[in-house]
């Protein structure tokens, strides 16, 4: 904040500019003026905002200079000095606009306190102006929001407002004809900065603010820009040129989407709208670029499920607890669907649900009736916030995290691991001797301790798991019964069949038209 010093004596100004550290005050002491005239000539260019003026100087005196001061800069605040305790010149001085009235033989303690209220004076109105300007922003913000996702048709006043502010950013809505004249939405996203995301996105706007006849509306990780339509300069070659320089700018990456070019309100909306469904391609579509709906017609979805294969190869990792074999099985799986053509926002989501959910049957496989599994709801989706293969990978982390933390609280932590493993090779042999093998236990050691955990031996536990997984197939998909007994390790159906009977007192075939019934 600037001082200005005035006065034809030059002892004054000498005493005023060295009694008081102004630059304690936080105050820059700006070369002092020796008269009004002199002073009128340097406010313009050097737009102090504290004048601290003599009242009667040759020349112009200092309340003819307060008033040209307000004229010129309404805002500066003045301070009157004088060596004539004339309460007419102090009414005078304060019709005009000052600030304060001081004698010359003031102490400098009541100077300091004059200026220091000025100062407060410009602080408080630019506090207000901000919070005015807040307040404008807000409700162009809101406008516009507004007239984007719902209309302004049924609001006059709001339409009316929204247009002047369109008109004052060259986004007029109608040309000298009454035509309606063309405008299109742009989403654009800045990334690339490990850090002030924010103070990115805002210096990406000023720039293109300054390119473009636009006016804008800021979003949390993108901002929102109604453009006006001019071939050549606001085309897509034209937007592309001013994104390649936010680009060059700010050493960043930009992803942008532009909806159609719109000659109504209603066509704005659906520009904004089809701006919207491409913006929610960026990831599929890549990092930086502009694209439009034409980029993204063909793209018809993904697979949306993982794979039996898949799910095996989950189960085993999340089984041998590898933090690292799961962050590199899961970034492989979800470059894979980025990078599927086919894929879509709806499609790569089913998919990351999916890997999720894979994790979550094999915890409720995996664990035995000891485990508390009621943290399973919180881990039940994806907040969609992060990259989506952290965020995979943060979810299915903390399942085998809950099933290993689980196993170190047991005794015989190796028998429930021996369970989890069985329950995920149903559909193959499984030798107890293998099994042994896989917990790193004698077999004759293991087969002991397992039959009084479970309370039945190994091939009962075997049998009884296949039966369970049996059933549930038999209920639940119209598999047919050489397919299911396959996926619960039987070969021969007619033994799988004797085996099903004897276990639910009714053929495969039997039990699904009583499920039915």
């Amino acid at each position: 904040m600037r001082i200005l010093i005035v006065d034809d004596e030059v002892i004054i100004r000498t005493g005023l500019c060295t009694v008081i550290d102004w630059k304690e005050l936080g105050l820059e002491l700006l070369p002092a003026a020796s008269s009004a005239e002199e002073a009128l000539e340097r406010i313009p260019q050097e737009k102090p905002h504290i004048v601290l003026t003599d009242i009667r100087m040759s020349g112009m005196d200092g309340i003819e200079l307060a008033r040209e001061i307000k004229l010129i800069l309404p805002d500066t605040e003045i301070v009157i000095l004088t060596g004539y305790d004339d309460f007419n010149y102090a009414q005078q001085a304060l019709r005009g606009g000052v600030t304060d009235y001081l004698l010359k033989t003031s102490r400098p303690e009541e100077i300091i306190k004059a200026a220091l209220k000025a100062k407060q004076n410009i602080m408080d109105k630019w506090e207000s102006v901000k919070q005015d300007n807040r307040r404008q922003a807000a409700l162009r913000s809101q406008l516009l929001d507004r007239a984007l996702n719902r209309g302004l048709h049924d609001d006059e006043e709001a339409r009316t407002q929204l247009h002047l502010w369109f008109c004052n950013n060259g986004v007029d809505t109608s040309a000298e004809d009454g035509s309606e004249i063309a405008r299109q939405v742009l989403l654009v996203s800045c990334s690339g900065w490990v850090t002030f995301a924010e103070l990115l996105q805002g210096a990406a706007e000023n720039i293109l603010y300054e390119l473009l006849p636009c006016v804008t509306l800021m979003n949390k990780d993108h901002f929102v820009m109604v453009v006006r339509y001019e071939a050549g300069i606001t085309d897509a070659a034209g937007l592309h040129k001013a994104l390649q320089r936010v680009t060059e700018t700010l050493k960043c990456a930009v992803f942008a989407s532009l909806g159609p070019v719109a000659h109504d309100d209603e066509g704005l909306r659906m520009s904004y709208r089809a701006a919207k469904e491409v913006f929610a391609y960026q990831g599929l579509l890549g990092s930086t670029g502009l694209y439009t709906l034409q980029d993204i017609q063909d793209r018809s979805g993904s697979r949306t499920v993982c794979t039996e294969k898949e799910e095996t190869e989950l189960a085993a990792i999340l089984m041998n607890d590898n933090a690292t074999d799961l962050r590199h099985w899961v970034n492989l799986k979800v470059r894979t669907q980025l990078e599927d053509t086919a894929a879509t926002p709806l499609s790569v989501q089913g998919y990351l649900q999916s890997m999720v959910v894979a994790g979550h049957r094999w915890l409720e496989r995996a664990s035995t009736a000891q485990q508390d599994l009621s943290v399973l709801s919180a881990l039940s989706k994806l907040e969609g916030e992060g990259r989506p293969e952290e965020e995979v990978f943060k979810v299915l982390s903390a399942i085998m995290s809950i099933f290993h933390q689980g196993l170190d609280q047991n005794k015989y932590a190796y028998i429930h691991k021996a369970i989890a493993y069985i329950r995920d090779n149903l559909h193959q042999p499984i030798s107890l001797q293998q099994v042994a093998g896989f917990v790193h236990i004698n077999p004759n050691h293991f087969s002991e301790v397992f039959k009084r955990e479970t309370g039945c031996t190994y091939l009962e536990f075997v049998t009884r798991e296949r039966m369970k997984l049996a059933t549930d197939l038999v209920q639940s998909t119209q598999l047919k019964v050489s397919d299911i007994a396959r996926r619960v390790g039987y070969e021969d159906i007619k033994y799988f069949t004797g085996q099903f009977k004897k276990h639910t007192g009714r053929t495969p075939s039997e039990f699904r038209q009583g499920s039915k019934d």
